[in-house]
């Protein structure tokens, strides 16, 4: 097969790594890419939003699978375009991809599907502001309604600062999601889906916050870590039984049946889980935890999906042991990080790129937020820990910065459903 990746972030670095190791895999094309991608891919200077660019570049290429990265092409369609052109995709069509792009529509599907979420509420004018938050709180839940790159979420016990983030929220146009709070820590569980087939791939936890311990503003995340020891046996199942089958079942019922990775994010809490969001695509930066210890090979298994043949696929084989990713983000990261900034030591499969450039001499520079992410990967999470944060030491960046404490909770048993 010849594999085009639609992306430019180390979510799409870490699915190009992957399938250039499938024997199956004969190329892997990548548009637009970055630096690190151009290592196991070819390039093209192609807008991912654009859904024209992106169908007529799979045709030129003669490309046998597309793979959509980020959520705003999927959002926008994009998906639907490149199977109309008769290419087999990898990502939801956009009416499917609304479980992401609009929370109100996951509450209804959830709702109808009998899954467990936090009770909410939509605002749509700052006039019955006041009143929902007064129903709301202690803890209160913040969010856009729209895509929001994961950024649009403030979690705080703060009323004032809860308004004043919805006042902004609302002041640019956009519905805000109140929330009540879910207790228990988080888990993100990725599945390939096809209509009603669910395949969960390992479970991973992120680290949203830009300090450590989750301390600050919200992030894309900080962090990730596979697979979880705190989480008790038998938990994926649960999850897949309890809401991802229902939730696949209620699109498929309503006519807009998923077929890509569908991505739960869950509260684990005393009552089972709960459900704080879905997404419409792999995670970032969990992915790149989950695939550095993928054993299956990664294109037959986005094939079956995008195929429609996901039941016949072989169980999915996975590595033991750990894996680990630490972000570097640039100075001032999450407000209006620093670029141009010349970054050495990033070289090899262990470092993803995430927001990089060449220069025109060609030096390497930070071109985003989050820069990097090195992967460690050992016989359990200390180790995997420990081999992340050796790498990232030969890493430089002026003013780079980073979480320390990526998955050591979890190392020293901190965590507890």
């Amino acid at each position: 097969m010849r594999v085009l990746v639609i992306g430019s972030g180390a979510r799409e670095h870490a699915l190009a790594l992957a399938l250039s190791r499938d024997p199956g895999v004969t190329a892997v094309l990548a548009a637009p890419g970055n630096p690190g991608i151009a290592n196991v891919a070819e390039l093209f200077p192609v807008d991912a939003a654009s859904a024209e660019s992106v169908v007529d570049l799979a045709t030129e290429q003669k490309a046998d699978l597309v793979v959509i990265g980020p959520e705003v092409p999927l959002v926008l369609g994009v998906a639907d375009a490149v199977r109309a052109a008769g290419i087999p995709c990898f990502g939801p069509s956009a009416a499917a991809a609304r479980i992401e792009g609009s929370k109100a529509f996951a509450k209804d599907v959830m709702a109808a599907a009998g899954v467990r979420t936090a009770h909410s509420e939509v605002v749509d004018s700052p006039a019955t502001l006041d009143e929902a938050l007064d129903r709301f709180g202690p803890t209160w839940v913040v969010k856009d309604d729209g895509l929001a790159a994961g950024k649009g979420v403030v979690v705080t016990t703060d009323r004032a600062a809860a308004r004043d983030h919805a006042a902004e929220i609302l002041e640019n146009g956009h519905p805000v999601l109140l929330e009540s709070f879910l207790d228990g820590p988080e888990v993100s569980l990725f599945c390939l889906v096809d209509g009603e087939t669910v395949v969960p791939l390992l479970p991973a936890q992120d680290h949203k916050r830009v300090g450590e311990g989750d301390t600050g503003p919200n992030t894309g995340g900080m962090g990730a870590y596979t697979p979880l020891p705190w989480l008790p046996e038998g938990s994926v199942e649960q999850i897949v039984s309890e809401v991802v089958e229902p939730v696949a079942a209620e699109m498929v019922r309503r006519g807009c049946g998923f077929s890509g990775l569908l991505y739960a994010g869950l509260a684990m809490g005393a009552e089972g889980p709960a459900v704080v969001e879905f997404n419409c695509r792999f995670g970032d930066p969990e992915t790149q935890a989950v695939l550095a210890l993928l054993e299956s090979p990664l294109g037959e298994a986005l094939n079956a999906v995008a195929t429609g043949t996901l039941a016949e696929l072989p169980p999915l084989r996975w590595k033991d042991g750990a894996a680990v990713t630490v972000v570097l983000a640039a100075e001032y990261y999450p407000s209006t990080p620093r670029t141009g900034d010349v970054i050495t030591g990033a070289e090899g499969e262990t470092v993803l790129h995430a927001g990089t450039r060449r220069r025109d001499d060609g030096a390497l520079v930070s071109a985003g937020g989050r820069v990097l992410n090195v992967i460690g990967v050992g016989a359990d999470l200390a180790s995997a820990r420990e081999a992340a944060y050796d790498r990232l030491a030969d890493v430089k960046l002026s003013g780079g910065h980073f979480r320390r404490d990526i998955g050591l909770a979890a190392v020293e048993g901190r965590i507890s459903v």
